[in-house]
């Protein structure tokens, strides 16, 4: 095997053309076999194969600099730089991460999870080298679907003021996760008709001579076609807008033509100024159909069977899982994700209130609003890669009287927090803030994972934050914040909880749940946590602790009268949530604890201030001490230290 031997970028540049074509599906033959037993982002790496594969070939890695917008396209990359015997460990624990990691190689030049982002790091790369007068090239590429996002148009509009020496290849395959929206790809659509235009004026050409030698009327049919193809033009003509900017437009290519490639990228090399290239590609290219499902195709599952068309004795078929399967296990209660509860609940509320609507931000199918999407069109708004534009999209339709459920993971939701604070929480408006993959994300790591949701929004005034334990409780949640009149958010994991049947009365502003009553030691838990804290109770219990266990419901507002009771009835209170540590929900039981005079009593379980790698949940959870027997294990740690120091004041 070719690919196996490349341990550098540069290993490539020895190879002959014909090896080319073979490390190219050699690379899909790689990829397809590690997706299909640890799952991953298939689609994207699976389109820029040639590309990716001309770019080592032409330019000179690491010293010139190339940045992945997402990284849903890196594979290819991580392939060609020495990483090919780590691959099977792709988003494993302790394994390659499933995106550019700059602690993984010297040639992923920056840590990127988010779209949107590759341009202004590129620009600022590009930038610093021209002042150090470093001649070395930089490259951004960029999906169809991010250069769209507000930070990629912010960029693309530096760059084009600024003209540098940078090199923007827009990979376009006219797909992010779901199908791109929005006026620019509308642009984008025209562009890719410039060899339309291309071969249609050269017909119109031809018609206007013949036309020109008709007696009497030629002249005038002549000008009559002139004038259609002048509207042509301007129609769908390629890079108008783009040659505005700016920027030196060359498009369209083949991305799949791995000699064209390899000629435009070597002629892009010695063009001066910001360049961009536009290339076509196909999402999946190579598996048989990928224009079937390019959704199951972005993210495929450990497991699922896909073919190459390049190489029939190929074929994966239901590989086993990289994770370690148990033996027979007893019937398991029924379990749903939380996803498909919220869709479910929406649905069945959007039926009887009309006021009802849902925004998302380019992720339809895993916010859970797909099927809403397909019920109630008109009521449905996929903004795409425009988290701020949708926070503050939802906080006007509230004032044409509507009530808007803005669903975006946690992870992005970051992106628009300054609109959360400005459009929907200084305003007042009762904005229904859906953020899903609260907490731990699992293999997709550091760039998804909802850690930092509660402890950012903590401090706004005027919005309630609230997390289910489980479905059924988040079907009562949705109800109230439909009731709500002001700012709410409400966060549920990436998990699977039991399915909805459990009566759950309903719910009422800043007011916990007691589970279980105890003695000595409190569980305070927040969210999914306090299900895990019942099961953490029932092992304490087997060793002689029989703990009160409290379902928070809101992190704010907190109730205050239950936490008071906590601290003066028992010796130790411990919090527990899924999410950082600082500022969190654990802080916020400390400020009640200290004006109670009673910080010494509170322990605060959750996640530490550092950033957390990719693994399974279950791993994940395990490692921060966040499963029942890692609780069990800290509170049986604490109640000992809190028994010597009894023992020593006495």
């Amino acid at each position: 095997m070719i690919l196996e031997r490349l341990e550098r970028s540069s290993d490539i540049k020895r190879l002959a053309r014909d090896e080319l074509g073979e490390v190219c599906n050699e690379i899909r033959r790689k990829i397809l076999e590690t997706v299909t037993k640890n799952g991953g982002h298939l689609g994207s790496s699976m389109g820029v194969v040639e590309l990716t594969v001309a770019l080592h070939k032409v330019y000179d890695f690491p010293t010139d600099r190339l940045f992945l917008d997402t990284g849903h396209q890196c594979y290819p990359h991580k392939l060609l730089t020495g990483r090919f015997a780590r691959f099977h460990t792709l988003r494993q624990k302790g394994g390659l991460s499933g995106f550019p990691n700059k602690d993984e190689s010297e040639y992923d030049l920056m840590t990127s999870g988010h779209a949107g982002t590759a341009v202004s790091m590129a620009l600022g790369a590009c930038l610093g080298d021209a002042l150090a007068g470093d001649p070395r090239k930089t490259i951004a590429v960029v999906g169809d679907a991010s250069v769209v996002s507000g930070m990629s148009l912010e960029a693309l509009n530096a760059a084009g003021h600024l003209d540098r020496d940078l090199l923007i290849i827009l990979n376009d395959n006219e797909q992010s996760i779901g199908r791109t929206v929005g006026a620019l790809s509308r642009v984008l659509s025209k562009v890719r008709m410039s060899k339309l235009y291309a071969s249609a004026r050269h017909a119109v050409e031809k018609l206007e001579e013949l036309v020109a030698k008709i007696p009497g009327i030629g002249e005038r049919v002549e000008k009559g076609v002139h004038d259609f193809a002048e509207h042509l033009r301007h129609v769908i003509a390629p890079g108008k807008i783009l040659d505005a900017l700016g920027f030196r437009y060359f498009g369209v290519f083949d991305g799949h033509d791995l000699d064209g490639m390899i000629e435009v990228l070597g002629a892009m090399k010695t063009q001066p100024g910001v360049k961009l290239l536009h290339v076509l590609t196909v999402k999946g290219k190579g598996v048989k159909g990928c224009e079937e499902d390019p959704l199951a195709l972005h993210g495929a599952k450990p497991g699922d069977s896909f073919t190459l068309e390049c190489d029939a004795s190929c074929k994966v078929d239901k590989v086993e899982s990289a994770v370690p399967v148990a033996g027979p296990k007893k019937p398991a209660p029924a379990r749903v994700e939380f996803a498909r509860v919220f869709a479910d609940t929406i649905l069945a509320e959007a039926a009887s209130d009309p006021r009802i609507v849902a925004i998302t931000a380019g992720m339809p199918d895993g916010t859970g609003l797909r099927t809403f999407s397909e019920r109630f069109p008109d009521r449905f708004f996929n903004v795409g890669i425009a988290e701020q534009h949708a926070v503050a999209f939802a906080s006007g339709l509230t004032i044409g009287g509507r009530r808007p459920v803005c669903a975006i993971y946690s992870t992005f939701m970051q992106r628009g927090y300054d609109q959360v604070f400005h459009e929907v929480a200084l305003q007042g408006n009762p904005v229904i803030l859906l953020m899903s993959h609260g907490g731990v994300a699992g293999d997709d790591g550091q760039t998804h994972h909802g850690l930092f949701d509660i402890a950012s929004m903590r401090t706004i005034p005027g919005i309630t934050l609230l997390a289910p334990r489980d479905g059924a409780e988040l079907e009562a949640m949705f109800r109230f914040a439909l009731r709500h009149d002001r700012p709410l958010a409400l966060r549920y994991p990436k998990a699977p909880t039991a399915a909805p049947g459990r009566v759950v009365a309903p719910i009422e502003l800043g007011r916990a749940e007691v589970l279980l009553e105890g003695e000595e030691v409190a569980l305070l838990a927040y969210g999914v946590m306090s299900e895990t804290a019942l099961e953490a109770a029932a092992l304490l219990a087997a060793a002689g602790i029989q703990p009160t266990v409290v379902n928070a419901r809101f992190a704010r507002p907190l109730d205050r009268a239950v936490i008071g009771r906590l601290l003066r009835d028992h010796r130790l209170v411990v919090t527990i949530e899924e999410g950082a540590l600082h500022g969190g929900f654990g802080s916020a039981v400390l400020e009640v604890a200290a004006q109670e005079e009673a910080l010494a009593r509170v322990r605060c379980l959750g996640v530490p201030d550092r950033f957390i790698a990719h693994g399974t949940r279950t791993e994940l959870l395990t490692e921060l001490g966040l499963t029942a027997a890692g609780i069990r294990d800290t509170i049986l740690g604490l109640t000992r230290e809190t028994a010597n120091l009894r023992s020593a004041a006495g």
